[in-house]
């Protein structure tokens, strides 16, 4: 049942120095979820052409939005993660470590509270 005073996930995630490389992400995650690659428009004189390339990744009730330098973990409708979300959710702290978009001390923002399905954690939320 869903708790209704549980809002949509929303957190967004960080990577400074090296990009993810998108096609190798691509690979990796489609094995365990549904991977969707989203070309943009370029025109031929862009500086940073590759940085608008994107994946958007669905588990079960949780969705990645990806870019070489940032993710953005979403939910459509609130509801508990599933094992699924959860391993979603771990494979993108780990390809994006950072919580802030630079390493300067600015722009701080803690992840927000969310369920976890009785059947991943026994009635525990994280």
């Amino acid at each position: 049942m869903k708790d209704e005073s549980f809002k949509p996930y929303h957190f967004v995630r960080y990577r400074w120095w090296k990009r993810v490389d998108l096609a190798m992400a691509s690979k990796d995650l489609g094995e365990l979820f549904n991977v969707q690659a989203i070309e943009m428009p370029r025109n031929r004189i862009e500086i940073v052409k590759d940085e608008k390339d994107e994946l958007r990744v669905k588990a079960d009730t949780l969705w990645a939005l990806l870019s070489p330098f940032r993710a953005v973990l979403y939910q459509r409708e609130a509801a508990p993660f599933t094992r699924k979300d959860m391993e979603l959710r771990k494979k993108i702290m780990e390809l994006y470590p950072k919580e802030r978009s630079s390493p300067l001390p600015l722009f701080f923002k803690k992840e927000p509270k969310f369920e976890v399905s009785e059947r991943v954690n026994n009635g525990r939320t994280g």
